[in-house]
């Protein structure tokens, strides 16, 4: 396995990470993530923020 990802010049956190944000531009539902994934709610907030940058909501103090 590790033979393809050389091949093409990638890590497979990389293309994880590409999967997780590509996920993100289509739903933009934290929740969602969370769920598909099994990555931690803050997490999730940061990539719907980062593929949807005019939709970010104010951050609480």
């Amino acid at each position: 396995m590790r033979a393809a990802f050389d091949q093409i010049g990638l890590l497979p956190r990389q293309v994880w990470a590409d999967r997780i944000l590509d996920e993100a531009r289509e739903t933009a539902d934290p929740v969602h993530l969370v769920r598909l994934f099994g990555i931690h709610p803050c997490i999730a907030v940061k990539y719907v923020h980062t593929a949807h940058p005019d939709k970010a909501l104010p951050r609480i103090r």
